[in-house]
Order: structure tokens, then sequence, then C-alpha cells
């Protein structure tokens, strides 16, 4: 009886065992905080990820050396670097640090990746506000290098990488400053313009009626990205 009673608990052991699941790294924008993905980071748990929610001292601390120390050490602190899968959100500048860590690291377990309004083509607001210092005191050590001249650091990083999973790109058209909007080609979020979002590589583009601000903040911005990290595509199956 004992015999057949801890072959019945070995054979139902491994349906008591939980996979762990999947984790979510969310990167924000220039002078923004975890807050600003706190919506996406509630949606995103209750689907089941774990998700780390990061801050980083983004106006202080240079791309790189957020790409080259900052975020490897925080997905070490957080054990992300060793999940069995492993996905990136980020919004505008976050995409630059992902884009900028992914150039020197390879991850095993890499998923998938959306980036909402990433400036990866640049934005000409560095460049129209250059000389004017509330935008310099606000963007601190990295903002005039999101200009979109051709040797700029977001265009110099090349496309992204076959090796680094599915790319997906949400893109804001509805703007909340006419004068930025005045200053950038086409539709644009106020911040960045649609075409500047695009990077070569990318594996499916989706444009949305909001604004760079709040665009993490969206319920349909939010139902994207969980299709996404699901199957690879905007468009559900």
């Amino acid at each position: 009886m004992r015999r057949h009673l801890l072959a019945l608990l070995l054979c139902a052991a491994p349906a008591l065992v939980r996979a762990e699941p999947e984790t979510v790294v969310l990167l924000h924008g220039l002078g923004r905080s975890a807050w600003s993905m706190a919506r996406l980071e509630h949606t995103l748990a209750r689907d089941g990820y774990r998700v780390v929610n990061l801050s980083y001292p983004s106006r202080t601390v240079p791309l790189e050396t957020l790409a080259r120390d900052w975020l490897p050490a925080q997905l070490h602190a957080h054990a992300a670097d060793t999940a069995p899968r492993l996905h990136f959100v980020t919004h505008s500048m976050g995409g630059i640090v992902l884009r900028l860590y992914l150039r020197d690291h390879a991850p095993a377990h890499l998923g998938r990746t959306v980036m909402l309004a990433p400036p990866n083509q640049g934005s000409e607001i560095p460049v129209r506000l250059k000389n004017f210092p509330p935008f310099r005191w606000f963007t601190g050590v990295n903002g005039l290098r999101l200009d979109p001249a051709a040797t700029s650091l977001p265009r110099s990083l090349g496309p992204w990488p076959a090796t680094a999973g599915a790319l997906g790109v949400i893109a804001g058209d509805r703007s909340l400053n006419p004068l930025f909007s005045a200053w950038l080609p086409g539709p644009d979020d106020g911040k960045v313009a649609v075409a500047s979002t695009h990077l070569a590589g990318e594996s499916a583009h989706r444009v949305v009626p909001h604004s760079h601000t709040w665009l993490a903040w969206r319920a349909d911005t939010a139902r994207l990205i969980a299709q996404f990290l699901r199957t690879g595509n905007f468009t559900a199956n």
C-alpha cells in the first residue's frame, strides 16, 4: 500500500511544481522614474509576469555608463539575468539604454522587447533647444545626445540585433505641445516623430492616438504590449 502511495505522489509531483514566471524589465524615459511605468507594471503582473520596474539616474549618468554598468548590475540584483525568459518594455530613452546594452551583451534567455516612442533616429527637439538653459538643466548629460544627426548616439547603434529576439515598436501621433510638433517632421507625439521611432530589424510597428508623456498609461497600449509579449505581433491571432 505504501509503495503504491509513494508511486502516486511521485507521479503527481511535477504537476505540483509551478514553473517560474517569465520576467519583464521596465525602463522609463529621460527625466522620469519607475512611477511612470506603474500602470504597465500592474497590468503585466496581473498577466502572470514577474515585473522588475526600475528607476535610473537618466539625467546625471551618461547613457554608456547606464548600459555598461548600471543595467547589468540591476539585472543581476533582481535575478533577471537568470530568469527562464527575459523580456523588456521601454519608454523613450529607455529604448536607447537597452540598445546600448545589447550592443555588448547577448542574453541567451532574451525573449521579446516592446519600445514605446523610442527616439531610434533621434529627435529634433534637442537641436532646437540646445542653447536654452532650462532644457539643458532638465535633460542633463543625455538630452543633447538624442539629436537626429547621422553621427548621433541613437543612429550610431545600427539595426536591432538578429540575436535579440522580436522587437515591437509603439508610437504615438497625438501632441500636447504644438510648438514642439512644429519642429518635428510629420505625425508626432510631441517629443518624437513617428518616423523616428522605426528601427531596422523591428518585427512590428503600431501607431496609437496618444502623446509621448501618457503613452505608457493608456489601456490600449497595455493591451498591445501584452499581445506582443505573448505572440511577437500586435495583431490578435
